[in-house]
């Protein structure tokens, strides 16, 4: 069962929905289900009943978060109030953080953005900027930190940014990029889909960002999505904790 954040964007429902028949086949399970812990159904409570009726001993509960934080805290503590009613034996996987995969995924996304755009530049000629959600929780600035330290140590200047709440916020992160006088900037999403934080938030502050600015060269990557790596990711988390019991 992936427990996600949540999105009213029609993309993300499919999104989840490729990337459970991808578990599912990857993972040799029984079946695989999602739900949201917010904003629209089928929420916890519906996720949960169904997989309750399902003739199986035993299911792992997959946070699909990119950061850890009281939204995980929730959605797990939201999923294991159905313990106490069924003898299914629950386990809970880590969320989708702190994990080479994700570099991996990030850097595969800016290479397809590079060839995409025709710029053959090397990676040490190459200029990142990651924008991310933004979080009270100190361990969501851990995690996106985790995946810039690490692109540093292939590209020529990485930073990131972020969408609300914290600091630097984007038009900030582009004015620190333009300070580098890059050959080329690749931006990253890094969000898990095209919901409406992809398709319209971002893009409302990235755009007169970039105008104001004399970047010469810029492109922008895809969101993480239903790739393979993050499928192969998911099914590893799950393994984790099925093979520790």
């Amino acid at each position: 069962m992936l427990i996600d954040r949540g999105s009213r964007e029609r993309e993300a429902e499919e999104e989840l929905e490729i990337i459970c028949e991808k578990v599912r086949e990857k993972g040799n399970y029984d079946f695989t289900e999602f739900c949201f812990l917010e904003v629209v159904p089928p929420f916890i409570e519906d996720g949960m009943e169904k997989c309750l009726k399902k003739n199986v001993d035993q299911m792992t509960i997959v946070p699909y978060f990119l950061y850890p934080g009281k939204k995980v805290k929730i959605a797990v503590a939201d999923a294991m109030k159905y313990q106490k009613d069924t003898k299914i034996k629950f386990l809970v996987s880590k969320p989708m953080t702190m994990h080479r995969t994700l570099v991996d995924l990030v850097d595969s996304r800016i290479v397809s953005a590079l060839k995409e755009n025709e710029i053959s530049l090397s990676k040490d000629k190459v200029d990142v900027l990651v924008i991310g959600h933004g979080s009270m929780d100190p361990n969501a600035g851990i995690s996106i930190n985790y995946i810039v330290d690490e692109l540093r140590k292939s590209y020529k200047n990485v930073d990131r940014c972020y969408l609300e709440i914290e600091e630097p916020n984007i038009e900030q992160g582009i004015q620190s990029c333009q300070n580098n006088s890059p050959d080329v900037l690749v931006i990253v999403f890094y969000f898990l889909h095209e919901g409406a934080h992809v398709k319209t938030d971002i893009n409302n502050d990235l755009k007169p960002a970039l105008e104001k600015s004399n970047l010469k060269k810029v492109c922008v990557t895809k969101h993480l999505g239903a790739d393979e790596k993050m499928i192969d990711l998911i099914v590893e988390r799950a393994k984790e904790v099925e093979n520790a019991n």
